[in-house]
């Protein structure tokens, strides 16, 4: 007697047994999804729309400063040039600028967001500007703003203001390399003004009287108020290169020996002036003569830190944070949102593969109950789950 293999019990889903239960509820399949589909294309239409207003411009762009080479013919000072120069200035600081809380509180100010938002704190507010704005940079070079409103106008409005905002906070801050020249030389003319008026007002204090006139002291003092204030600028200098270079490049170590040579006439023209007019000078000419020195020396510091603050306002003019708009926002003709159709698509397709894996489910917990031991495992889990939800 041949002992009969019988095949495997097969547990696997049949391909045929799927298609068979899609097949069987087929008017499900197709009828609910498409009417969820229409359902939310007619909700879509009840949706206000929303429009969105676009600007684009152009970042201010760093030139070259025509007052580099100027600067090198004007001595020492000609070296801060260095210091200040080679800024950059990319499209994501422009865009940080923009975000900045300097700028949305602007706009609230400006178009009374909270009111606008019910917003109660400002913090709300800008919340919901940042939902609403889309600042990006491509790579193009442009940086664009989007702004999302219910009113068209009032989209285009807020997206140009982004832009005459940004041109406020430029105007206060030094960005551009001729900026940063001129506050740094402004501060410098404004020491060296007081400087200039306080030894000016000592010089007066002396008293001039004919015989100290008859000595001519500005010819023997004038070099030596000039070679300090060379050395002034010189340590001004200095002063800056450490802030950007080490102690061991080049540029550093010429700065220190120029410096030290500058200190070393310095001191010998003292010597001599010393050796030269110390025994025959009065003690009240010898008082002018150093109170005009210092006059001297104020004086040609003031006019080296004028020139250059001349200089730098001269380059902001002309270079300036300049934003270039190319397109300036419109109020949209057409809304962005919401899409009506993208909408009834995204519903019908999910609401049909959620209608196919209740088929599948249903189908499965059918054919479970028939076998005795599947639905001794599912008699099991009701009971589980009541248990879990307090229910039995």
């Amino acid at each position: 007697m041949t002992d009969q293999v019988q095949p495997p019990e097969d547990d696997e889903i049949s391909l045929l047994d799927l298609l068979q239960t899609i097949v069987d509820n087929l008017r499900l399949l197709v009828l609910g999804p498409l009417a969820v589909g229409i359902a939310a294309l007619g909700i879509s239409f009840l949706i206000p729309p929303t429009y969105t207003a676009k600007t684009q411009f152009l970042p201010p762009q760093q030139q070259q400063s025509a007052a580099a080479g100027l600067l090198q013919s004007l001595g020492s000072l000609g070296g801060l040039a260095g210091a200040a120069a080679g800024i950059k200035n990319p499209a994501d600081q422009y865009i940080a600028y923009m975000k900045s809380n300097a700028v949305k509180d602007a706009l609230i100010e400006r178009f009374k967001l909270m009111e606008r938002y019910d917003a109660k704190l400002r913090e709300d507010a800008r919340k919901a500007l940042d939902e609403k704005a889309r600042i990006a940079s491509g790579k193009d070079g442009l940086i664009s703003v989007e702004f999302d409103d219910k009113d068209p106008k009032f989209a285009a409005e807020v997206a140009n203001a982004y832009v005459e905002e940004l041109r406020t906070v430029l105007g206060r801050l030094a960005v551009t390399e001729a900026q940063q020249r001129r506050l740094f030389f402004e501060k410098q003319l404004l020491k060296a003004k007081e400087n200039l008026t306080a030894s000016e007002q000592a010089l007066k204090a002396t008293g001039i009287s004919d015989s100290v006139l008859k000595s001519n002291p500005a010819t023997a003092v004038a070099g030596i108020a000039a070679l300090k204030a060379q050395i002034t600028a010189q340590e001004v200098k200095v002063g800056a290169m450490r802030g950007y270079l080490a102690e061991t490049a080049p540029d550093f170590k010429q700065a220190l020996t120029e410096l030290a040579n500058l200190r070393a006439q310095l001191s010998k023209q003292d010597k001599d002036d010393v050796t030269g007019n110390g025994a025959g000078n009065g003690a009240g000419q010898g008082d002018y003569i150093s109170r005009y020195r210092d006059f001297k020396y104020h004086e040609t510091l003031f006019e080296l830190f004028a020139k250059q603050y001349e200089i730098a306002r001269v380059d902001e003019a002309r270079e300036g944070a300049v934003i270039q708009v190319l397109d300036a926002a419109q109020p949209p003709e057409r809304k962005s949102k919401p899409k009506k159709a993208l909408i009834a698509i995204i519903a019908t397709l999910a609401s049909g593969f959620a209608l196919l894996l209740f088929v599948f489910i249903r189908q499965a917990l059918r054919n479970g109950s028939k076998d005795e031991e599947t639905a001794g495992k599912l008699a099991q889990l009701k009971t589980s789950w009541r248990r879990a939800l307090g229910k039995a």
